[in-house]
């Protein structure tokens, strides 16, 4: 099986080769014969699913600089090294069925990712750098049962929390929620109010954030433009990052919501949960406006 392993990385260097599998492969630790030398530069795409690795190398990031996507789906990893973040090119990472109890802060490098997966581990937080990734689309955290909730810079993008966390106790946390059918939506705390299609004028708590963001937007990587009595700090840091944009219309949202609840049977990602149609797609929108016009289907 040795042999056979480094025969077949050898031929994929060899003819410069961009995609590599290696699933099914009973691998215990990762390839030696991969990280050798200048390791593989032209490589875009690794599968190593169904294997038995439980850590990834540091030196990853330089042996394969190249790497766009990257698939470990069914693994024992534990811990993501920080050099992670160096994949300054990758798009995809599948992390899924693993048992990784902790995501490094580092992966909020990873400018270029989009989505990333991290079902069925065993997850209680999300590190809040992951938010710096500005193309990311889409985070799949299904099946994460410590994982109680989830940071409000990622309410927009995740696709599946069923089997996330335990039942919130209302009387302990004071969420706010709406129920749509026999599913029950908990929203981020820093959402004060709910909107309704019947809910034309918002809180000038919110027309204030707003109208702050755009006036201020150049100076945001900097809240110091701000005098420190202007604002107070809790305030500062939500317009630093607002709640999440609207699906819409990509307005900022600050502390009032429109949610929008979508069966995922109903949507072109069914797909990708190969026929499951217990999670459902939260949507987030501005006003009423955008709350009527807003369809994942068009």
């Amino acid at each position: 099986m040795a042999s056979e392993l480094c025969k077949t990385i050898s031929v994929a260097r060899l003819e410069k080769h961009k995609n590599l599998f290696l699933n099914y492969r009973n691998l215990h630790q990762f390839p030696l014969e991969l990280l050798k030398d200048e390791g593989m530069q032209h490589l875009e795409r690794l599968y190593m699913k169904r294997n038995s690795l439980t850590t990834l190398p540091e030196n990853l990031a330089q042996k394969l600089p190249n790497l766009v996507e990257l698939y470990l789906h069914s693994n024992n990893i534990i811990v993501i090294p920080e050099a992670i973040g160096s994949l300054v090119k990758l798009q995809c990472l599948d992390l899924s069925d693993n048992a990784l109890e902790v995501v490094c802060p580092e992966i909020g490098r990873l400018r270029a990712l989009r989505h990333l997966r991290l079902a069925n581990n065993q997850l209680k937080f999300l590190p809040p750098d992951l938010g710096r990734s500005r193309e990311l689309q889409y985070v799949y955290v299904d099946n994460n049962i410590h994982l109680k909730g989830l940071p409000s810079y990622l309410y927009n993008k995740v696709i599946g929390c069923s089997g996330c966390g335990i039942p919130v106790q209302m009387s302990e946390v004071k969420l706010l929620s709406f129920s749509s059918g026999q599913l029950t939506v908990f929203l981020p705390a820093e959402v004060k109010a709910i909107g309704t299609e019947s809910d034309r004028v918002l809180p000038l708590q919110e027309l204030a954030m707003r109208r702050l963001y755009h006036t201020y937007h150049r100076f945001l990587k900097d809240l110091n433009f701000l005098s420190p009595i202007s604002l107070p700090r809790s305030l500062l840091e939500l317009l630093h990052c607002p709640l999440g944009h609207c699906h819409r219309c990509s307005e900022p949202m600050f502390t009032f919501v429109y949610p929008k609840l979508f069966p995922l049977r109903e949507t072109p990602m069914a797909g990708l949960h190969q026929g499951r149609t217990t999670v459902s797609f939260v949507a987030y929108c501005c006003s009423t406006q955008c709350l009527q016009t807003f369809d994942l289907l068009t």
